[in-house]
């Protein structure tokens, strides 16, 4: 025992010497190990020592359930040592040794929060907890128009209903380290979806978040009507550089290693093949997304033709009625192989020379939530004008035909259409739709957001009405929100 006792006062651990890093201590012998270097989960590993106490809170880890228990006594433990620091720092401040303030979580005096009488009486005579119903309208709340803002209320509609964003924000997740956090684009979205859910019917002003979108993204101040999706992608990229502070986006310095929740949540990988039409050797190149743009017929670029399903059958839960394009279609267009042509041709790092290639696209990773961008607005030395195009869109779509994996599948002859839908994490569901009305020189930007499964609403600044899914999927159609379904906490 007094052995056991004199290695527990060097309270450092084991592996690396540390003394920080969250240390753990093994409750099945004497061992402490780093929590942040994964240490002590080594020990558990190897040792089949499953339970562990953090030396900083006297919480219990339980390495089977990778996750913080609780236990009544050990609390009770952890509470009593904490005072008898407490007392003994205020008596002889200078003789707390290291191992105690660790023990302890001196420096980190966090106190539990303990109903007083008054609450315990308050909480027996007011069992009933607050649920969020099926008929529930928290959530929804309209926008002041600013003056022409109707591109920002869209995007910030679709974005305080994104299943996941919603719950990073709803629980204090983001760690500002601004030098001004009032400057800082994430802390103002986090207090956007403070007031979004906070039960206030009155439309809000969000002049805040105007004011730091005209400062971080010059190109859109100004009262003139901008284009939503620019709006998006300009908001995204500021919220993407705001998010550096954050524990997860320490290494976003590396546009293609950060790992903000912006980046967690949008960002997908587009993989691009180029085919050398003499060897038919393959470069292959990964580029990160944040949205899909699809041509649509109509425009000045050639349309392929339509999918073999518009004949009238269904393909990707989308109804084809004979002439109609459907959202698979443009997708279809956008992966399909497309011949480069004499006036692009590229070194081949086979032949060693300029050849003619064609190149295709395909979803290398998709994000968790898709945008996809029918370009309506069409901009050429010649043309200025709006394609007014109908697209179908389905609730539910399946992106595993754009894989790449199905590419390389469907070349080796082994390709199948997948028949479980349940584990599908290729399955998405419609959550947002931005629609603009009017011409390219006058229009109106509006929204339909899902609220819960089924129910949905439309956006109109300050107003919000509810609306059908019939209303939803027959709507023109501009931005497009899907969110992969196994993730969505309804």
């Amino acid at each position: 025992v007094s052995a056991s006792l004199f290695q527990a006062k060097s309270c450092i651990c084991h592996m690396c010497g540390a003394h920080l890093n969250r240390l753990h201590s093994c409750l099945y012998c004497v061992f402490f190990g780093c929590f942040t270097k994964k240490h002590i989960h080594e020990h558990a590993k190897t040792k089949r020592h499953n339970l562990a106490i953090d030396l900083l809170y006297g919480g219990i880890y339980c390495f089977m359930c990778q996750d913080y228990i609780y236990d009544k006594d050990m609390e009770q433990i952890a509470k009593e040592e904490q005072r008898k620091a407490w007392k003994l720092q205020a008596f002889t401040p200078t003789v707390v040794s290291h191992y105690q303030c660790t023990m302890t979580g001196i420096g980190e005096k966090y106190s539990t929060w303990e109903p007083t009488k008054r609450e315990l009486e308050l909480l027996r005579h007011n069992p009933k907890r607050r649920k969020i119903t099926t008929n529930c309208t928290i959530g929804l709340r309209g926008l002041i128009n600013l003056g022409n803002t109707c591109f920002m209320n869209c995007i910030v509609q679709a974005l305080t209903h994104t299943p996941l964003l919603r719950d990073f924000f709803l629980s204090d997740r983001h760690k500002c380290e601004m030098q001004s956090p009032s400057s800082c684009l994430v802390c103002e979205m986090s207090t956007l979806f403070q007031e979004f859910y906070s039960g206030h019917r009155s439309p809000h002003i969000p002049y805040r978040l105007l004011h730091l979108v005209w400062t971080h993204a010059r190109h859109l101040a100004g009262y003139e009507q901008q284009d939503a999706h620019e709006f998006l992608i300009a908001a995204l990229d500021v919220l993407h550089r705001h998010c550096k502070g954050d524990d997860n986006g320490k290494k976003a310095n590396n546009p293609n290693h950060c790992n903000c929740i912006i980046d967690q949540i949008f960002t997908g990988g587009l993989q691009s093949d180029v085919t050398c039409q003499v060897c038919h050797g393959v470069s292959t190149t990964i580029d990160p997304f944040w949205d899909i743009s699809l041509d649509l017929p109509g425009s000045s670029t050639p349309f392929w033709p339509l999918s073999p399903g518009s004949d009238g059958s269904v393909v990707n839960g989308e109804s084809h009625v004979s002439g109609t394009t459907t959202l698979t279609d443009c997708l279809r267009r956008f992966t399909r192989p497309e011949h480069l042509g004499s006036s692009a041709k590229i070194k081949c790092s086979g032949c060693h020379s300029y050849q003619e290639s064609t190149k295709q696209l395909t979803m290398k990773k998709l994000p968790i939530v898709a945008c996809f961008h029918l370009k309506r607005f069409e901009h050429s030395a010649k043309l200025r004008r709006k394609i007014t195009t109908y697209v179908s869109f389905p609730l539910e779509l399946d992106m595993t035909p754009f894989m790449a994996s199905s590419k390389e599948s469907r070349m080796n002859g082994q390709y199948q259409q997948p028949t479980d839908s349940l584990n599908n994490d290729n399955k998405y569901s419609l959550f947002a739709v931005v629609n603009h009305q009017g011409t390219l020189e006058s229009g109106h930007y509006t929204s339909f957001i899902r609220q819960h499964k089924d129910q949905w609403f439309k956006c109109d600044d300050a107003i919000i009405t509810k609306a059908s899914i019939k209303d939803v999927l027959d709507s023109e159609g501009y931005l497009l929100f899907y969110h992969k379904q196994f993730l969505e906490y309804e």
